[in-house]
């Protein structure tokens, strides 16, 4: 629970939106507070501070309005949100381009956008991902058999959006490594 009690009028009924909580508010204010608190936490979208401003119920003319000029000034940049969540989600996560392209695309960014954020990977650097992601979880597989880790690692890479063709090379380089350094120490 968040602590705080939402405004009521008479009886029951919780009110809907952040204008009705304040009577003399003006929409567009209200509008800019919550777009500057929700950028506060963390990058948005503009589909995404959209839909958080039809949620409270901000009508759609001063929205558009608001969102117009928090773009003008480059609060929102669809770009550059796709630009950071593909460098990080595929650097740490190990993502292939097809998960983030459907990612972006949830979040409302352009498919003009995505294309430019998803040229900084190309198939090397996602080829190179899927297999340092294959190694880290091969780590904690060590009590399997090579069978099992095979399966394993082909649903890991799957899952994170790697085609089948990939997947398999990149499980054959990872499990021969392996074996090869398994056979060092004999």
């Amino acid at each position: 629970m968040s602590g705080r009690r939402p405004s009521r009028v008479s009886g029951d009924q919780p009110l809907a939106g952040v204008a009705d909580e304040v009577p003399d508010a003006i929409p567009a204010d209200v509008a800019r507070t919550i777009v500057l608190r929700s950028l506060n936490q963390a990058a948005r979208t503009r589909k995404q501070l959209a839909d958080l401003l039809s949620k409270r119920l901000v009508p759609d003319d001063v929205a558009n309005d608001v969102l117009d000029r928090f773009v003008e000034v480059g609060l929102i940049d669809d770009l550059g949100y796709a630009e950071n969540w593909v460098r990080s989600r595929h650097s740490v996560r190990g993502i292939s381009r097809k998960v983030l392209r459907q990612e972006l695309r949830q979040r409302g960014v352009g498919d003009a956008d995505i294309d430019i954020a998803l040229e900084q990977i190309d198939e090397d650097d996602e080829f190179e991902a899927a297999v340092g992601l294959a190694e880290r979880k091969l780590r904690a597989m060590s009590r399997f058999d090579e069978s099992t880790q095979r399966k394993r690692l082909m649903g890991v890479l799957l899952r994170r959006g790697y085609g089948g063709a990939v997947a398999t090379a990149v499980v054959n380089r990872v499990l021969s490594a392996e074996a090869a350094d398994e056979d060092v120490w004999v």
